[in-house]
């Protein structure tokens, strides 16, 4: 049987056949066809040289979601229903890392319940430690601005609080790990964060605080900075950062806590919900409500670009290494002499 391929090349023999031209033709059918596939791929490798660029634009280079990369989903299926009537919750999943994903992406913890807290919050039986400091700033509600209502009547339609403009990016979530404690960095830290010689800018200074993440509820993704640690726990890295699901059973077995602002733009209707999430490099962030406010937020603050405070940080190290070395070579004029002469 003659297939497309043969008809389409009999039908050029029959017109105008060259073969050279063929020659030219039959590879660049090929590439184009494959050029769909490398799509996603060249964008994450020129989003990477952007950023590495000593003339790299202030604020983000946006990547338009692909084929690659598909948001998914957040569906609760319906198993059949127990003795009591009531239908298990969808059990937590994490993604392997070996399965396929866009560059400046991690892995979707899948299938986590959400909870919702906020700035200013006080302790609560459901909410054991006040929200009035974080785990990284003892003066979190000073440094936001004010007291954080959730209660969408005290919300404005841009999803900040009504009576202030919000110091700090009102969208922000909590996750149950730090990195830090007593001013050091814990011992598994550098083991188990991917960023973190990339982001490392000094003893005790949490390479956590401010990363972003992409939440998805019912097929809506919104964008948040890890701003505090919980719910309950500080110590759950295997699940942070590894593929285990979260060791905290309170609160129906929480995973992430979500600021006001994340629950108003997902449309979440309560206090809890079941929800994906990952981690995101700010080159991926597209511009949105959460690029708004805030002197944390890159967006608002070019200096807080990836990677570029700890970069100064580590320059200005360097710096003053070097000055060490001259002074201590200046002492000694033969040793100066010995070195440049190799």
């Amino acid at each position: 049987m003659v297939n497309h391929r043969q008809r389409q090349q009999a039908s050029w023999k029959g017109s105008c056949w060259n073969p050279s031209l063929a020659a030219c033709l039959l590879p660049l059918l090929a590439a184009m066809s494959a050029g769909n596939a490398r799509a996603d791929i060249q964008a994450g490798r020129t989003a990477a040289r952007a950023l590495s660029s000593t003339e790299r634009p202030k604020g983000p280079v946006v990547i338009t979601p692909t084929r690659r990369d598909p948001l998914p989903g957040v569906v609760v299926k319906s198993p059949t229903a127990t003795g009591a009537g009531k239908r298990p919750a969808p059990q937590p999943r994490i993604l392997p890392r070996t399965a396929p994903q866009s560059p400046g992406t991690y892995p979707w913890r899948l299938n986590i319940t959400a909870t919702v807290f906020w700035v200013g919050e006080d302790a609560t039986e459901r909410n054991p430690v006040a929200n009035h400091k974080s785990s990284w700033d003892s003066a979190w509600k000073e440094s936001f601005g004010g007291f954080d209502n959730p209660d969408p009547l005290h919300r404005t339609m841009d999803f900040r609080p009504k009576t202030f403009i919000p110091r700090q990016n009102p969208f922000y979530v909590a996750l149950p790990y730090n990195d830090v404690c007593k001013g050091e960095h814990k011992p598994e830290a550098s083991r188990v964060i991917p960023w973190f010689h990339r982001e490392f800018s000094g003893k005790g200074q949490s390479v956590c605080k401010g990363r972003w993440v992409q939440i998805i509820y019912n097929k809506r993704s919104c964008f948040a900075q890890w701003e505090d640690c919980g719910p309950f726990t500080t110590e759950d890295w295997p699940y942070v950062f590894g593929d285990k699901p979260p060791v905290n059973t309170h609160n129906k077995g929480a995973g992430i806590d979500i600021s006001p602002a994340v629950r108003d733009y997902l449309g979440i209707p309560g206090g809890t919900a079941i929800v994906h999430w990952r981690f995101v490099e700010f080159y991926r962030i597209p511009r949105g409500p959460w690029s708004k406010w805030g002197d944390n937020n890159p967006f608002v603050n070019p200096d807080l670009g990836p990677g570029k405070r700890s970069l100064q940080t580590r320059e200005d190290r360097l710096r003053q290494q070097q000055e060490a070395i001259q002074r201590e070579l200046m002492k000694d004029p033969a040793k100066l002499r010995r070195q440049l002469q190799g």
